[in-house]
C-alpha cells in the first residue's frame, strides 16, 4: 500500500500570503505546504483520496496523479472540500462516477452545496460525477477494510479513517477512549499537529506527540501545520518515531 502525502498544510497553506516569517521565507521545500490531503493506493491498485482541498489540481500534477476510485472525506470545511469540482477531470479521464463516502452530516452538506455533482453523466464528462455514501461502521472498498474514526474538531464530530494498517487523522481536538480502541496495532498514522500554541478545534504540539506516545504506531507523521512550524527546527524537537510529514512524501506498507 503507498501512501502520498498530497498536502500537509493548514487552511492557510506554507507560505502565507504577505507573511515574512521564517517558514515562509524559508528555501527549503519541506516549508512549502499545500492543503491538507492524502492520496492511499491499495494493493488492489484503486486509489482513495482523503479530502479534496483546494490545492488538488496543482496535487494531482505534481504528483502524476492520473486515477481516483473513491474519495473518503473526514468534514466539509473548505480547505478539506472546496477542490471537489477537480475530480471531473478523473471522471473524465475514467468515464465513470467517483463513489464519495463521510458521516451523514458530511455527505448532506456536500449534496446540499455541489448537488450539480451528483447527477448522470453528461454527454463531455464536463462536470464532477459522485454518487454518495453516508459511512458509520467498517467496510470494504477498493481492496481494503476502511474503518471511519470519530473525533471531535472543536464541537463538531467530524471522522478519520484506518485503512488496514495506517489512520489518517486530521482537525481533531479530542480522540474518545472509544475511537482510541480503533487504533491499535498501526504502521503508520498521519496525525493532526496544528502549532505550538493550544488551540480551540486542534491539537497542538504537545497534544500531537501524546496522542502519538498513546496510539503507538510503528511510525507517526505530522500533518496540518501552519506555517509556525518551520520543519528543521519542528523536527529537531520529536522523539523517534515521529516525523514532520511534507508534502510529496511517499510511505509504503504492507497490506
Amino acid at each position: 500500500m503507498e501512501i502520498i502525502f498530497l498536502g500537509t498544510g493548514s487552511s492557510t497553506g506554507t507560505p502565507v500570503i504577505g507573511c515574512g516569517c521564517p517558514a515562509c521565507v524559508s528555501d527549503n521545500p519541506r516549508n512549502r505546504r499545500t492543503r491538507c490531503s492524502a492520496a492511499v493506493r491499495t494493493g488492489a491498485g484503486q486509489v482513495l483520496l482523503i479530502d479534496t482541498g483546494p490545492d488538488l489540481r496543482l496535487q494531482a500534477l505534481r504528483e502524476n496523479l492520473l486515477q481516483v476510485d473513491g474519495v473518503l472525506y473526514t468534514h466539509t470545511h473548505a480547505d478539506h472540500l472546496n477542490g471537489i469540482d477537480d475530480l471531473r477531470n478523473f471522471c473524465y479521464l475514467q468515464k465513470r462516477p467517483i463513489p464519495v463516502f463521510g458521516n451523514e452530516l458530511t455527505i448532506n452538506n456536500i449534496r446540499q452545496r455541489f448537488g450539480y455533482a451528483f447527477g448522470p453523466p453528461g454527454q463531455y464528462w464536463d462536470k464532477p460525477v459522485l454518487t454518495s455514501h453516508v459511512v458509520a461502521d467498517g467496510f470494504e472498498f477498493a481492496g481494503a477494510r476502511i474503518t471511519p474514526i470519530p473525533v471531535m474538531h472543536g464541537k463538531l464530530q467530524i471522522i478519520g479513517y484506518r485503512i488496514n494498517n495506517m489512520a489518517y487523522l486530521t482537525d481533531i481536538s479530542h480522540i474518545s477512549d472509544d475511537s482510541m480502541r480503533l487504533l491499535g496495532g498501526l504502521d503508520v498514522l498521519l496525525l493532526d499537529c496544528l502549532h505550538y500554541r493550544p488551540h480551540p478545534t486542534h491539537v497542538h504540539f504537545d497534544q500531537s506527540l501524546e496522542y502519538a506516545r498513546r496510539i503507538n504506531a510503528r511510525e507517526t507523521y505530522l500533518i496540518h501545520m501552519t506555517h509556525q512550524m518551520e520543519y528543521a527546527e519542528a523536527s529537531s524537537r520529536l522523539p523517534p518515531g515521529v516525523r514532520l510529514g511534507y508534502d510529496g512524501l511517499r510511505l509504503y506498507i504492507d497490506d
